[in-house]
């Protein structure tokens, strides 16, 4: 498969055409030769339009077909750029800064490459967080009048749990959750956090089951104390 590209220019050697992004594909999803999904075939004939016709069942395969590129009307170089981008900053990209980079005509486009792109940077079944666990809520949007915090209307709003190292922060996870109720929120912390964790948050009512729930709650009277550390995180996601 060859090692991966350091730098834009060994990037665009190895995939500045569609025909080599697709042969990397090939290979990453048959490394073994081409087997068919419906029958298990093993032959196949290449047909126009970037598929491939089973020569068992007569199936009509596409190399992209379950993958962030099914569908996309833009050439596979450019997403391969758009990948070895975002892959590549320490400090993350934005979707401004990738429609810069790579010349895209609309904002909307490349907020959407991007969140493709971050889904599918993560990893299935990737170990939950522990030691000790600090989360909080955030409410994610644009400036709207009217009430904040808790119960704002007109915005997103995602838990956050940080792992923490003394004053040092290391493995982080997001969760969308539909309100800051309880129904909501333990759940989220369960899915993020394994069982018998410290999980400190504040005095939120919403948390006040997770002493119950096989952790070991330790709860934080004033809300500055762990908002105001998790904020920042957030912020460079």
């Amino acid at each position: 498969m060859g090692s991966y590209p350091k730098t834009i220019m060994e990037l665009e050697r190895r995939f500045s055409t569609q025909e080599a992004c697709l042969q990397y594909l090939y290979d990453l999803r048959w490394p073994d030769g081409f087997c068919c999904p419906r029958c298990g075939h093993h032959v196949a004939w290449y047909m126009s339009r970037e598929l491939y016709l089973c020569s068992g069942c007569r199936c009509q395969v596409s190399v992209t077909a379950g993958t962030i590129f099914q569908d996309t009307r833009k050439p596979l170089p450019q997403w391969f750029r758009a990948m070895w981008y975002v892959t590549s900053q320490k400090q993350g990209m934005s979707a401004l800064g990738l429609k810069r980079v790579l010349g895209m005509g609309s904002y909307e486009t490349a907020w959407t490459w991007l969140h493709k792109l971050r889904r599918a940077m993560v990893r299935p079944g990737r170990d939950r967080l522990s030691g000790t666990v600090e989360v909080d809520e955030i409410y994610l949007g644009g400036v709207k009048k009217g009430k904040r915090g808790r119960g704002a209307d007109g915005k997103a709003l995602v838990l956050v749990a940080a792992e923490k190292d003394g004053r040092r922060i290391k493995r982080i996870r997001l969760h969308r959750v539909e309100d800051p109720s309880t129904v909501s929120v333990i759940p989220a912390v369960k899915m993020c956090v394994e069982s018998g964790t410290l999980v400190r948050t504040d005095g939120w009512s919403g948390y006040s089951p997770l002493s119950s729930q096989n952790y070991v709650h330790n709860v934080i009277r004033k809300d500055a104390d762990v908002g105001d550390n998790l904020l920042p995180l957030v912020n460079r996601v």
